[in-house]
């Protein structure tokens, strides 16, 4: 948990500030204090003003093909249905489907109240346990595929990005199979050079849209790995650069085979109706108890 006694420390300095005779001979930065001091105590109270926003999820496919791919459509159908019963809408941003209808890796924008932070505790490596419908002999097979969920941060609170580090590509837009669908190069691949994170949106027919949704993704990226810096930090703690994609890191497990159980590592919340979880997105019951965490 986040240090309460340091954001109290902070909140009564600017306070403090504000009962200067001189606090308001400059009211745009009268108005960010007041400003940051609601967030501040938001924060210490748990609520984070970026929850009540727009989250952008994407699911990567682990090593494993077709098994590990179809798995990330499961996951994609499993949250498509959470988002149809919570009434939220969204959009692709960006997909790599393969032949057979799996996904190797796609990303969409959630738009709702409360997205962000009803999502953000599925970031996170899921596994999935069942019999191949890939194998010819039927065998057992374990899949991985990794969540991400960053908030929508909009554009007058986001860190100005350096454009002497990023790298801007266009390609044409391509469907399942690698054809191109667009005769223009409307699809940007942007790379933030300092930390190689790369992102990659083709939805847009435009290719300027294209760049500020990468731009938006981009400025998230860098937005989780800055709050992961500072709780790291605060807890005197290190943190990886990287998540494997693989067994031991999994933060659920849905078991399809032997038995059925869909279970959470953190919480250990587990039910056997695995049916609603992944057809109706019923994981609801998972998500109030990573709130608790």
């Amino acid at each position: 948990m986040e240090n309460n006694n340091l954001i109290d420390a902070e909140i009564a300095e600017l306070e403090n500030l504000m009962n200067g005779v001189d606090f308001w001979n400059d009211k745009e930065k009268a108005q960010d204090t007041i400003k940051k001091i609601k967030e501040l105590k938001d924060r210490r109270d748990g609520v984070g003003a970026l929850d009540k926003g727009n989250a952008i999820l994407t699911l990567l496919a682990g090593a494993g093909g077709d098994d590990s791919e179809d798995f990330t459509r499961m996951l994609f159908e499993m949250y498509d249905a959470y988002c149809k019963r919570k009434g939220y809408s969204y959009s692709v941003l960006h997909d790599n489907k393969n032949e057979r209808g799996g996904f190797r890796n796609l990303t969409i924008e959630i738009d709702g109240k409360n997205a962000y932070g009803n999502l953000k505790q599925e970031s996170g490596v899921h596994r999935l346990v069942r019999i191949s419908p890939f194998n010819a002999q039927a065998k057992r097979h374990t899949s991985f595929a990794l969540v991400e969920v960053l908030p929508v941060i909009p554009a007058v609170e986001q860190t100005p990005i350096a454009p002497e580090d990023i790298r801007i590509e266009t390609s044409k837009s391509s469907g399942p199979g690698g054809q191109n669908v667009n005769k223009r190069e409307t699809a940007v691949r942007i790379v933030h050079i300092p930390t190689n994170i790369a992102v990659h949106v083709a939805t847009e027919r435009e290719q300027e849209r294209n760049k500020q949704k990468a731009l938006e993704i981009l400025a998230a990226k860098l937005y989780k790995i800055q709050e992961e810096e500072r709780q790291a930090e605060i807890e005197g703690r290190q943190i990886s650069k990287t998540m494997e994609i693989e067994w031991g890191n999994q933060i659920r497990s849905y078991v399809l085979h032997p038995y059925k159980m869909v279970k959470d590592h953190r919480t250990d919340v587990e039910t056997s109706n695995i049916e609603a979880v992944l057809e109706k997105g019923e994981i609801d019951e998972f998500i109030e108890a990573e709130k608790k965490l």
